[in-house]
């Protein structure tokens, strides 16, 4: 989360005059995040968080997304939940931005990760998985595999001034995860960024997940590399095998993940570590003005990437 967009006091009560929400006491940016703006709402009923959706988010992309959480809620994943205005649609428009308020969850994002997160995750990401079966929108995956190529192209040319080299070795990673990404694997709607600041608990018990703004239809197994690479790697950058096998036990619990699924994952591994490193390298060559947040560092990811690339076999991540 973050804010890009700012937005007055007198536009904001206007705004909320068509919801059934309260009276608006008072409302604080959230400095966190890189994609959209957002704002804790309070009102005389309750607090609730308002997103104006910046250029990155398509418009047409919105009902997806919007409709994906109640569907997921009314599933019992905990997740936010749009709230519609009196006139009908949650999804409006504020200060120049498509704008959506949504309800507020119980609990924080955890700053030092246990076993017993990576568990709960591991429960939650399944259920997820399982409870979209039967929504019946999709959305392709943007920022997959053919979208890499075009991205880093966007950065290529300065690229080396963040390390030097790291052009070539992007592009002859890029060459491999082209030509050896799977074309057939168990699929169907993921978060596709579940990082630990997009995951709420009260010690450690999972109340909620948050920001489905890059949510698509794809490969599970990718959405389960995606957390391999967040939430299994130590500040040092020492990949943590038991939190990986923690993480997916309990996900094989609630949803069979094939042996297929499991000998793809070194490489949806390296593929989800590309991505994010990618677009950690655009956002730091190109800073938004006024943005409340310093981009996160690629190089981070580069050394994911590295550490996912002398993988042979899943039992080099602590897995069977």
């Amino acid at each position: 989360m973050a804010v890009y967009t700012e937005v007055s006091d007198g536009d904001l009560r206007a705004f909320l005059k068509d919801y059934d929400i309260g009276s608006l006491v008072s409302f604080i940016g959230i400095a966190e995040g890189v994609e959209n703006s957002n704002y804790l709402l309070l009102t005389d009923r309750g607090r609730y968080i308002l997103t104006l959706f910046e250029k990155r988010v398509a418009k047409d992309d919105l009902p997806f997304f919007l409709g994906l959480m109640e569907h997921l809620s009314a599933r019992g994943v905990p997740c936010p939940v749009p709230i519609p205005c009196r006139a009908g649609p949650a999804l409006r428009t504020l200060s120049g931005r498509p704008a959506a308020v949504v309800s507020f969850l119980d609990g924080v994002w955890a700053r030092r990760l246990w076993l017993e997160h990576c568990e709960e995750l591991g429960r939650a990401l399944a259920h997820l998985h399982l409870a979209s079966a039967d929504f019946p929108l999709h959305r392709r995956n943007d920022l997959s595999v053919a979208s890499w190529r075009p991205l880093f192209e966007r950065s290529a040319a300065e690229a080396d001034s963040v390390k030097p080299g790291l052009a070539e070795e992007l592009s002859a990673e890029l060459d491999v995860l082209e030509k050896e990404w799977p074309a057939d694997l168990p699929a169907g709607v993921i978060h596709a960024d579940l990082f630990p600041d997009n995951v709420f608990f009260e010690d450690s018990r999972l109340t909620g997940l948050i920001d489905f703004y890059f949510a698509c239809n794809d490969f599970f197994a990718y959405d389960i590399a995606v957390c391999l690479n967040a939430w299994c790697f130590e500040t040092d950058g020492a990949f943590n095998a038991t939190k990986a096998r923690v993480l997916l036990s309990a996900y094989r619990r609630e949803r069979p993940f094939s042996d297929e699924e499991l000998r793809a994952l070194p490489l949806l591994c390296r593929g989800a570590a590309m991505r994010f490193l990618l677009t950690r390298l655009y956002d730091w060559l190109n800073q938004p003005a006024g943005a409340l947040l310093k981009p996160k560092d690629p190089i981070e990811y580069l050394n994911k990437l590295r550490f996912h690339r002398a993988v042979t076999r899943p039992g080099e991540y602590g897995l069977d």
